[in-house]
Formats: C-alpha cells, sequence, structure tokens
C-alpha cells in the first residue's frame, strides 16, 4: 500500500482502549499504517469518530492519497452542477470529513509536509466556496432578481468574487481553521439605476452561500466562515461594490489591514476581477518608499492583542495560546509581514503570501539574516503542527494548550513524543521565536542617554528651540521618536570638524522634511543612517537641502547593495528597464524612472563623499547612470507615442549625447547636452491611428524624449536638457535626419561644430543606425582635421570669444578661465579632431595631439595635472555646494573632504597649486595656438 511505505513518524497511542477500537475499523491495517491508525484514534475522539463514518472509503484511498482527493474534488463538482443547495451542503460536509480524516493520517505519519497538508485543506476551501457561490446565485439568477444576469454568467458569477484573506489566502489553512472572506462585486457591469437591486441580490447570495458553509447540520458543518473582515463591518453589508471598498481602505484603511492584503488572494467567482481590485489596491498596500513606521503600528497590536487576550507575562506551556501567545504563531506571522510590509513597495518579489515563503525571500533579498529565516521557518512549521493536534482532539477552533497535565500529554502523544521531551523542547522554540521577534518590534524604546553625550549648551539654543514648529516635529508619533534620536543626533553633530555647522546643516534638513514619522523610524530602526546623515549634513549642505526633499532615498542605503561594487551601464539599463516594464501606465513609468535614478544618483554621491570612490570614477559612474537612464527610457517614449502615431516610420531615431556626456564624465549636477539624430529610409509617413509625416513624427517624438527627462512631476525631473548642440543651433529642428546630419557636417558645419562632434557618442535608440553615425564620425574627423591651420585659426577665435562672453567665477572657478577645465578640453578636442582620432575623452585628445607633434610630453603633462586637480576641484565643489568652491562656503566635513580628494593640506595651499598648475596650462596653451603640427607647412 503506498500510503504506508510513505511513513516516517508515528504517534504515541494515548488511549490504548480507543487506539484499539481504531484499529478494529481497519482491521487489515498492519505495521507501521496499524499502528498511526492506533495512535490517532488513542489521541483524538473526533478522528475516532471521522474513521467509523468513513472507514469504507478511506481504505481505498490509501493505496493512492493524491487521487482520492482529486476523486473527491471531481465528485463535489458533479454535485453542484445540479444546482441543488441542500444536496450540494450535505456532500460538502460528506467531503470536509473524507479530507479532514487522509489529512490527519498524513500529518500525523508524515506522509505529507507541513505544506502539502495546509495546501490541500486551502484547496478544499476554495472549491466549497466556489461551488456554494455557484449554488447561492443560481435562485437570484433563474428569478431575475440579478439585472440583466442569465446563466451564462454562472462562470464569472456576474462579477462576484470572493477574497481569501488570512491563512487561507496564504495557503496555510490549519486543521480546524474557519476561512475569512471578503466578498465584492463589480458594480460598473450594471447600470447605474439597477445598482441597488444587483447590490441586494448579491448579499442575498453571500449569505446563503456562507451558511451552506457555516450551519451546524446533522452532517457536521464545511467550515465557520467569518466576513467580517470586510471594510467596517458594522455598517456594511456582507457584499460591497468594488468602488466602495477602494474608497475605504485609499482614506481610512489602518497598518493592520495593509498586513492582511498581503495574503489577500480571489478564490472563488470572477477571478479576473478580484484580480482587478487587488491590483487597485497595490499603493494602498505596498507604499513606495521604506515603510518603518509600521513597525510601531505593529507592536502596537501586538500590545493590544496581549492586553485584550491576557497574553502577557512569561511563557507558561498550560493554557498557552499557540497562535497568539509569546513566541507564538502570530509572532511568526507578524515579523514576516511587517517586513515584507516596509520593503514590499520597492521590491515586489517580497510580495508573496505564505510565511515560510516570505522568510526564505526575505533572507534572499537581505532583510533578514538567513540564520533568523531558517529558525524562525523552523519553528513556524513546529508551532503549526502543534496547533493541527491540539485542534485534532475535538475538532475545536482553538489554539490553546491543554491546562491539564493529561491533556498536555495527549497532545505530545500525538506528536509522537513523551510529555517531559514535548514540554522542554516546546518551551525552547517559544522562548526562541520570543527573542528573534521582539528585538525587531521593540528594541529599547526609551534608551538612556548617552554618558558622552554632549551638554545642550553646547548648541544654539535658538536653533534647537524652533524644531518643534518644523512640519516634520508636529505630530505627537514624529516628536516621541525623535525624542528617542535627539540625544544621538546631538552626539554625532558634537563630534563633527565644526559643530556649529554642522547643526545649521541639520537645522536646515529638518526644516526642509515635509514630514518626520517615516524617516525618524527608518532612522530608529537602522541606526548607522543617523551617522551617514549627519556625515552628509556636515559635509554637503547641497546632498542635505536635496535630502530633505527626496529622504526616499535613503532607502537605498539599506537596500542590500548600496556599498557594492558599481554594476556599470548595461547592468543598470536592465535594472530600469525591468523596473518600467512592470509598470503599465506611463507617467508613472516617467515618476519611477526619476525614484530609481535619484536613489543611484544618491549612492554616487555617497560613495564619493565617504571616500570610496574618488572624482574620476564618480564622474564615470553620473555619465553611466545617465546613459542607462536615456537608454532605458527611449523605448518607453517610443511606445508611448507609437500607439497614437504608429511605430517610428523608416530605421527609427538615435539619441547622440554631446559634450561631457559623450566623453563619459559627468558631475553631480551636470545637464546633458544630446542632439537626436532619425533615418526615414525612404518612408514618408508613419502607420498608425493618427499618422504623421517623417519630419513631424520625428520631431514631436523629440520633443517627448525631452519632457519624459526635464519634465517636473512628483518625483522631481530627471535631467536638465540642452539640445543647443544640433546642427544648426537653436534655429534647426528638434531632430535632425540622418541624411541632412551627413550633409551639414560634411558642407556646412564650423570647426567648434567638428570639435564638439569629437565627443559625440550614440547612448540611446536604433544601435543599427548609431553604428551608421559612429562609423560617419570616425571617417569625418580625419577629414575635417586635415586643414590644421584653419582648425588652430578658428580654436584662437573661438578662445577669445568665450574669454570675452564669460569670466571666471572668482578664483576657485576650476570651469572657466585659462589653463582650466573647459580651456584644456577644447585643445584635447582640437587635438583629436587634428589627428583624426575617434576616442573622446580629454586624455585621448592630448594623446593625438602628442602623436601629430602639436604638443610634447611636457605640454601634455602639464595639461593632464591640471586638468586632474581642477576635476577633482570641480567634482567636489558641484557635491558639496550649489556654488564654487570656496574656503568660506564649506564646512569643517567638507574641507576634509576636499584635502582628502587632492592631497592637499590648506585650502590656502590648494589655491596656489590650482592657479600654478593653470598658468603652466595657460602658457602651454597659448604656444600651442602659435605652431602647427610637425610636418604642417
Amino acid at each position: 500500500m503506498q500510503f504506508q511505505t510513505r511513513i516516517t513518524r508515528l504517534p504515541h497511542v494515548f488511549d490504548a482502549d480507543r487506539g484499539a477500537e481504531a484499529r478494529a475499523l481497519l482491521p487489515d491495517a498492519d505495521g507501521d499504517l496499524g499502528a498511526l491508525i492506533a495512535g490517532m484514534g488513542g489521541g483524538s475522539p473526533y478522528l475516532s469518530g471521522l474513521l467509523a463514518k468513513e472507514a469504507a472509503w478511506l481504505w481505498p484511498a490509501l493505496e493512492a492519497p493524491e487521487d482520492a482527493i482529486e476523486a473527491e474534488f471531481a465528485r463535489l463538482e458533479v454535485v453542484a452542477l445540479d444546482g441543488q443547495a441542500g444536496a450540494l451542503a450535505d456532500e460538502l460536509r460528506r467531503g470536509k470529513r473524507r479530507v479532514a480524516l487522509l489529512l490527519a493520517l498524513a500529518d500525523l505519519g508524515g506522509v505529507w509536509a507541513l505544506e502539502q497538508v495546509t495546501g490541500t485543506l486551502t484547496r478544499f476551501a476554495d472549491l466549497a466556496v466556489r461551488l456554494a457561490m455557484r449554488v447561492a446565485l443560481v435562485p437570484e439568477i433563474k428569478r431575475r432578481k440579478l439585472p440583466g444576469a442569465t446563466e451564462d454568467d454562472l462562470e464569472t458569477l456576474g462579477g462576484w468574487f470572493a477574497l481569501a484573506m488570512g491563512k487561507m489566502g496564504a495557503g496555510e489553512l490549519n486543521y480546524s481553521s474557519d476561512i475569512d472572506l471578503i466578498c465584492l462585486f463589480d458594480e460598473s457591469r450594471f447600470e447605474r439605476d439597477d445598482f441597488h437591486e444587483a447590490r441586494a441580490s448579491f448579499v442575498r447570495a453571500t449569505r446563503k452561500m456562507s451558511a451552506m458553509l457555516n450551519d451546524l447540520t446533522g452532517e457536521g458543518y464545511v467550515f465557520r466562515t467569518d466576513l467580517r473582515l470586510r471594510p467596517d463591518p458594522a455598517v456594511t453589508p456582507v457584499c460591497m461594490a468594488m468602488e466602495a471598498a477602494e474608497r475605504y481602505y485609499e482614506s481610512l484603511g489602518r497598518t493592520w489591514e495593509r498586513a492582511a492584503y498581503i495574503k489577500a488572494r480571489p478564490c472563488a467567482g470572477d477571478i479576473a476581477a478580484g484580480d482587478g481590485f487587488l491590483k487597485t489596491l497595490t499603493p494602498f498596500v505596498w507604499r513606495k518608499h521604506l515603510d518603518f513606521a509600521a513597525i510601531r503600528d505593529a507592536h502596537d497590536m501586538r500590545l493590544r492583542i496581549r492586553e485584550h487576550k491576557g497574553l502577557g507575562g512569561t511563557i507558561s506551556l498550560p493554557g498557552h495560546n499557540m497562535k497568539l501567545g509569546r513566541g507564538g504563531i502570530r509572532e511568526i506571522e507578524f515579523f514576516t509581514q511587517t517586513r515584507q510590509i516596509i520593503a514590499g513597495g520597492r521590491d515586489v518579489d517580497l510580495r508573496v503570501r505564505g510565511t515560510v515563503e516570505g522568510l526564505r525571500v526575505l533572507a534572499e533579498k537581505d532583510w533578514l539574516p538567513q540564520e533568523a529565516a531558517e529558525v524562525l521557518s523552523r519553528h513556524y512549521r513546529h508551532h503549526r503542527e502543534v496547533e493541527h493536534r491540539i485542534q485534532m482532539v475535538n475538532d475545536a477552533q482553538t489554539h490553546l494548550l491543554p491546562n491539564s497535565d493529561e491533556g498536555i500529554a495527549r497532545i505530545a502523544a500525538l506528536m509522537g513524543m513523551e510529555r517531559a521531551a514535548f514540554e522542554a523542547d516546546l518551551r525552547a522554540r517559544l522562548e526562541e521565536v520570543h527573542e528573534v521577534t521582539e528585538g525587531f518590534f521593540a528594541p529599547d524604546a526609551t534608551p538612556e542617554e548617552p554618558e558622552d553625550a554632549p551638554p545642550l549648551e553646547t548648541f544654539d539654543k535658538d536653533i534647537l528651540a524652533r524644531w518643534p514648529s518644523y512640519a516634520a516635529l508636529r505630530s505627537e508619533r514624529a516628536v516621541e521618536i525623535f525624542d528617542r534620536l535627539r540625544p544621538e543626533f546631538l552626539r554625532r553633530l558634537s563630534e563633527s570638524a565644526d559643530p556649529h555647522a554642522a547643526l545649521l546643516a541639520c537645522d536646515g534638513f529638518l526644516a526642509g522634511l515635509p514630514a518626520g514619522v517615516q524617516l525618524f523610524s527608518l532612522f530608529e530602526a537602522n541606526p548607522p543612517l543617523v551617522d551617514l546623515l549627519i556625515d552628509i549634513v556636515a559635509t554637503s549642505p547641497a546632498l542635505a537641502k536635496y535630502l530633505s526633499r527626496n529622504s526616499g532615498v535613503f532607502d537605498a542605503v539599506i537596500g542590500g547593495d548600496f556599498f557594492a561594487d558599481w554594476p556599470g551601464v548595461e547592468a543598470l539599463s536592465a535594472a530600469l528597464a525591468e523596473v518600467l516594464a512592470k509598470e503599465p501606465d506611463y507617467e508613472r513609468k516617467l515618476d519611477l524612472a526619476r525614484r530609481w535614478a535619484k536613489e543611484w544618483h544618491f549612492r554616487i554621491g555617497v560613495h564619493h563623499l565617504r571616500g570610496l570612490i574618488e572624482a574620476e570614477e564618480a564622474g564615470a559612474s553620473y555619465a553611466d547612470l545617465a546613459e542607462a537612464s536615456l537608454r532605458a527610457l527611449w523605448p518607453e517614449v517610443v511606445a508611448h507615442f507609437a500607439a497614437k502615431h504608429g511605430p517610428p516610420p523608416g530605421r527609427g531615431a538615435c539619441v547622440l549625447g554631446m559634450g561631457s556626456l559623450g566623453a563619459g564624465r559627468l558631475n553631480a549636477t551636470s545637464d546633458l547636452d544630446l542632439i537626436v539624430i532619425y533615418d526615414p529610409d525612404g518612408a514618408e509617413m508613419s502607420e498608425g491611428r493618427r499618422p504623421l509625416a517623417v519630419r513631424p513624427y520625428y520631431a514631436r517624438l523629440t520633443q517627448a524624449m525631452i519632457t519624459a527627462v526635464t519634465a517636473q512631476m512628483s518625483e522631481g525631473r530627471l535631467y536638465e536638457v540642452d539640445m543647443r548642440l544640433r546642427p544648426s543651433g537653436t534655429q534647426g529642428p528638434v531632430a535632425t535626419s540622418w541624411q541632412s546630419f551627413q550633409n551639414y557636417q560634411s558642407g556646412e558645419a564650423w570647426v567648434w561644430e567638428h570639435l564638439a562632434l569629437t565627443r559625440a557618442r550614440v547612448v540611446a535608440g536604433d544601435m543599427g543606425l548609431g553604428a551608421d553615425i559612429e562609423a560617419f564620425r570616425a571617417g569625418l574627423l580625419p577629414e575635417k582635421g586635415a586643414d590644421r591651420g584653419e582648425v588652430l585659426k578658428q580654436l584662437g577665435e573661438m578662445r577669445a570669444r568665450i574669454a570675452a562672453a564669460k569670466a571666471p567665477d572668482g578664483p576657485w572657478d576650476a570651469k572657466i578661465g585659462p589653463g582650466r577645465m573647459q580651456d584644456i578640453e577644447l585643445i584635447a578636442q582640437a587635438g583629436a579632431l587634428m589627428g583624426g582620432v575617434p576616442g573622446r575623452s580629454t586624455q585621448a585628445g592630448l594623446e593625438a595631439g602628442v602623436a601629430i607633434g602639436w604638443l610634447s610630453d611636457g605640454d601634455s603633462a602639464a595639461l593632464v595635472a591640471s586638468y586632474t586637480l581642477c576635476w577633482k576641484v570641480q567634482a567636489v565643489a558641484r557635491l558639496l555646494s550649489e556654488k564654487p568652491l570656496s574656503p568660506e562656503g564649506v564646512g569643517g566635513g567638507g574641507r576634509a573632504m576636499v584635502h582628502r580628494e587632492t592631497g592637499v593640506e590648506s585650502f590656502e595651499a590648494l589655491g596656489e597649486m590650482l592657479a600654478e598648475r593653470a598658468n603652466e596650462a595657460r602658457a602651454v596653451i597659448e604656444a600651442a595656438l602659435t605652431r602647427l603640427p610637425e610636418g604642417d607647412a
């Protein structure tokens, strides 16, 4: 017999007489199967009763238990086809007896794992609800009580559906569980005048369905059915319209309801309508930022349950509540669901229903130590098995261990253990669960003042006095959390290089926060973030100001890989594309792109601020991020535009990055220089609902792309964009055809435009066209750089115009001025053009100048030295402040960063070095402009 060969454990026989009676009901059962039946009957009067009624069915079912379950399900499907409520009610009860009996044996004998047991119970519940709903609605349709419905609507039940909540939703029903359902209907299927009649019909059907499952008859009951998880159950009908439920959750939904919806699942009726309803609740359940305030809500809920049920105090096994008591099932579920709520808005992989599955995913995503996940999973399974045995005794919906020694000995016997060993093992498990979970929910709520806390007199009293007036500190909850944080804030501020300046920066950060509960909760749950915040506000007022308006980017710090190596443009582009692909709404995609890019931008800044990367790496990372953003966003813009006007005619278009983006080096505040080139390839019109001629099509597509990048949305803007480097500048069309671009560059472009072309790089769009553009660029540069005398003549004139148009912004301006970044970049571009090399970096251009004999090795070294120093100063300045770097405008933390980045000990020495290197570079440039490369006449 298949079942017998799979037995892995046996219960002890608690009552020998009852065990013998049970065994006598299946006289052919021998060996382990006979011992299992005796142990079951000797410990559970309820199961003995089931065996007496269903022994004839059970014996053949043990040959192939899975097949027997499926056959029983199929039998009930046939019964339901007759549409007779009374017959179905009786047969569902018979089916429940059979399923319960077979599952109990499979559970007690270890034939099935816990998940198979609870999963099969849940499948039976789904079936029972589905069939009961169908039969309950038949009279409503036949009597024409449901407006416009016919018997064809029985497949989808006219938009009526049930959401399985709690353990049923998660596929984890326990042995004697009730089922929590929320019944809703899709009101959009009915005319306005028919709404009330339709609702009344669904309310009647819901009551009939519930009674069919819930009522105790001579055949027993199917499932105790609880409909009270619906919105405001005291005043709402047992079946509600979707729209009314949505309004409730949007305006009044509470944290416990959010947690409940983690497990929600359409289980019967119109499954598509149920899925649609859950999708509309996504913003309610899964917040877009890390939701650490949920920890306090969950902890308060736990305390209320303990207080209401009298479950506080130390663990005492007699009468202990395995579900709600200390160290019990609910603590593991709360622990798991709260962590899912915290991070599930950002990571859809965390949106799983099962508790053990949730623990596994949380550990995989580094939201939970692997060891803790394994411990809680192991104890969760064991707790559920103990719960099952408690309920098996008399089919009671209880989670309480017996109060008597005899009662506990009975449960131990069903577990296959001696009482003393059972008690010791269970107590250890409960205590370990409590230890793991309590520290998460209730870390030291009232920390003592640190011994090394600075006296308040150390700080400006006027600044501290105005903090309670800020928006972030106006709620009682925010003040409560911040009061616990403030000693550590002040201690770390006092340790900064300039405590008063750091306090002012922290004050600005707090003043700019629109709200405080979420962020302060995040700080409390992750103390290292306080150190990071103080580091930022004490060093970079610009970054602190940005943070106060975008505090959600702190989420990224605890996302698991914040301090990992830089992934590169390919991985970044793929990651953003994946994020955007999961969101159907176009505007939401644009906001998601902004949030995603801000978090990565913040990461680069923090890495640079803390010395994990230097200015060179930061510049390359900012450029990678910009390119990845454009590369992933471009196809979304094209698809959205094409939905109205058709796919891009011809070969499509490419986005060229110019300037610093093309050269692959941006700073923290760089805008993007872009050009769009398209190839109609003979096409004249697009093919869509509203076709456009090629030129306006690509002009409007380009404008759509610019808007997608620059528009101010709820998450801000992605980048500023400058398109003045396109052919004919601001006078030309925003998008240029491939043929026009070639003609213009070959015959009309100025030398400065060819210099700009030395840094052009395709960053998004059709890569086939992009390859052609790159091949054209590589062939054109040698041709246009051949007249080196003309290049140098125009370079000198351009340099003079730039100097006349904009003077340096003081001695610390690293970009503008003779011998500084912009000046050296022009020389490098000239070297690349005259050398005909496709390399885009400043280094490549200077090497080309050496190769053609225009610059000496010493010249190149002087230019590189000045450029490298200027870039470091510029990169640091753009990160630290919105103004040029200056000793007066940088606090102690900023000065430390400048000195670390440049290797110069004082601002005075740095200023002297900057001027000295710029002067040396200036001399090299002015001399180079007066001579031709070697070999030129």
